[in-house]
């Protein structure tokens, strides 16, 4: 349960954040982590999931763990 966070109330397991961020289901997702930066849309606490969307491709995303902001590493 360590790998679990408090995200906008609710508590996220690295693959529904994944699923959050990506807005549909993802294959695989690594632990949640700090992102050590500031939500650029209210200032709090940013997360960050790495997670497989599809076989081929790997995305680290990025999201507030009190508002709706969310990112990915995507070009």
């Amino acid at each position: 349960m360590a790998d679990n966070r408090v995200v906008q109330g609710r508590m996220q397991t690295p693959e529904s954040l994944a699923e959050l961020i990506e807005g549909e289901s993802v294959m695989d997702a690594e632990p949640i982590e700090d992102a050590d930066e500031s939500c650029p849309e209210c200032g709090e606490n940013v997360v960050s999931v790495g997670y497989m969307p599809s076989a081929l491709e790997f995305v680290t995303g990025y999201k507030c763990q009190e508002c709706d902001w969310s990112d990915t590493d995507r070009d």
